[in-house]
């Protein structure tokens, strides 16, 4: 019995690994999601920041109009990144752990999406006065990007804990072995 299951896992971790329909998604082992996040991650992280220096700063209408267009970056980024984020997730076999991460992950991150496309059109064009961020979309910003951390935290535990998309080791050990002309021009100097 415990062979089967073993065998099945290993069968479940080459699907991850290694799915068919993933060329959109990226190359094996090099997937495209990861690299595509960090698009709205950094977009909405410094709107944040922009959101905070507009309450120190005497004229803040240029980091509050910056605020709004980093948000529309942001969906865009994140739009581009749920399309292949879709890919990895249907690469993943269902009823297992990093399944249900990968939904958990993936519900997150809509979320945060739907609500910074709601932050954008709550500021939209709100610059008459030239003030700072106001009350209610700086704590939704704010709210946002800790529900991204907790999403990127699971993300990173589907990367790390779970390898989906991410090279067999066998494939990773030809990183670690030694260069047969590393050694003498070690010894060399």
């Amino acid at each position: 019995m415990k062979l089967l299951e073993v065998a099945m896992v290993g069968e479940s971790q080459l699907q991850a690994k290694r799915p068919v329909s993933a060329s959109l998604a990226g190359p094996y082992g090099h997937p495209f999601h990861p690299i595509l996040v960090t698009v709205p991650i950094g977009a909405w992280v410094t709107s944040l920041v922009f959101d905070i220096a507009s309450h120190v700063v005497n004229r803040p209408g240029f980091l509050t109009q910056a605020s709004e267009w980093l948000i529309a970056v942001g969906v865009i980024g994140a739009l581009l990144a749920a399309v292949v984020g879709f890919l990895d997730l249907f690469a993943i076999p269902g009823a297992t752990p990093a399944f249900r991460t990968a939904l958990v992950h993936m519900t997150l991150n809509l979320l945060v999406t739907v609500a910074y496309v709601v932050n954008f059109l709550w500021r939209y064009g709100d610059h008459t006065g030239g003030g700072s961020v106001a009350v209610g979309p700086f704590v939704l910003a704010a709210l946002s990007v800790a529900v991204l951390g907790v999403s990127g935290y699971l993300g990173g535990k589907l990367a790390y804990r779970y390898g989906v998309r991410v090279a067999d080791e066998s494939t990773q050990a030809e990183g670690y072995a030694p260069d047969r002309g590393a050694h003498r021009s070690r010894s060399s100097t």
